[in-house]
């Protein structure tokens, strides 16, 4: 082999963002309808408020309403659910998100569950992981909307395909499976205490990898021609003293392998807020009857 196409998930996130600014223009023309997504940010966490800043501005670009909800770090969970309340019954609002993590006084299950579903552009209420789950119309999680997306950008059919998932957890291993299953893929969901992993990865046509630890992931884990998606974002020690960011896959040991690779960064996490205005265009369409394909 040649070596791996890199999945270039900056352009397609570019693609995704400027097929949703079209759908928010014939949605408004059509239908007078603008989608608003509100961002809950409590406290003050740097990280967070550099991502709600993103997705402030990016809302914003694919004219769409953006509502910020800033509370300090001290907000109560009982004045955080009345936020919640309060927006729930907004009509201008289509998506509620409240960003991770929370702090430790305030339960973030309870946070979720309060969420009306069908604002759930994070996909996170149990009634969406439910409807997901058994084949129903769902608002899906960001990231594992966005795998799917890279994935089929190399290989558009991807039924019959052996997909293995590293990574278990709910907000990418558990529903990216299930969005597999919906592509009639064959999942295996794997993790890090399942025997023999370097052999059920190299038995993956599509492999997936959210299992949170860097550079675990080397070429003879994977199948020769495969599809490698790498959701990790681990920041490592690089040159000079300075920091780098790296996947679950090594990069340069799995592209001489692979088929197609997903770098990092510049791989699955662009595709993240591109996928949650996709949600939000979806659940302002269904919350008024409006049929509109993305």
């Amino acid at each position: 082999m040649s070596g791996a196409t890199i999945i270039d998930g900056k352009a397609i996130a570019a693609g995704l963002r400027a097929d949703v600014a079209a759908s928010v223009e014939r949605l408004g023309r059509e239908h007078g309808v603008m989608p608003g997504l509100a961002v809950v940010l409590v406290g003050d966490d740097p990280a967070s408020h550099v991502y709600v800043r993103n997705k402030d501005r990016e809302t914003r670009a694919a004219g769409m309403a953006s509502f910020e909800i800033k509370v300090p770090a001290t907000t109560t969970e009982s004045e955080l659910l009345a936020i919640i309340t309060e927006l729930n019954a907004r009509d201008d609002v289509d998506g509620i998100l409240v960003q991770l993590p929370l702090p430790p006084h305030i339960d973030s299950g309870r946070i979720i569950e309060a969420i009306d579903p069908a604002k759930d552009v994070d996909g996170f209420h149990p009634i969406n992981v439910g409807r997901l789950a058994s084949g129903q119309p769902a608002l899906v999680p960001c990231t594992p909307l966005g795998c799917i997306i890279l994935a089929k950008s190399v290989q558009a059919n991807l039924t019959g395909l052996e997909a293995v998932v590293i990574g278990r957890s709910n907000i990418v291993g558990k529903p990216v499976a299930q969005l597999l299953l919906a592509e009639n893929c064959t999942v295996t969901i794997a993790h890090s205490k399942s025997r023999g992993l370097p052999e059920i990865a190299a038995g993956a046509d599509l492999l997936i990898a959210a299992v949170g630890r860097p550079e675990l992931i080397r070429a003879d884990w994977i199948k020769p021609g495969a599809i490698v998606i790498d959701v990790g974002i681990n920041r490592v020690p690089g040159e000079g003293g300075k920091s780098k960011l790296v996947g679950d896959v090594h990069f340069e040991d799995a592209r001489r392998v692979a088929r197609a690779i997903t770098p990092v960064p510049g791989g699955v996490g662009p595709m993240t807020i591109a996928c949650l205005l996709r949600n939000t265009l979806t659940a302002a369409a269904a919350r008024r009857g409006i049929a509109l394909a993305i």
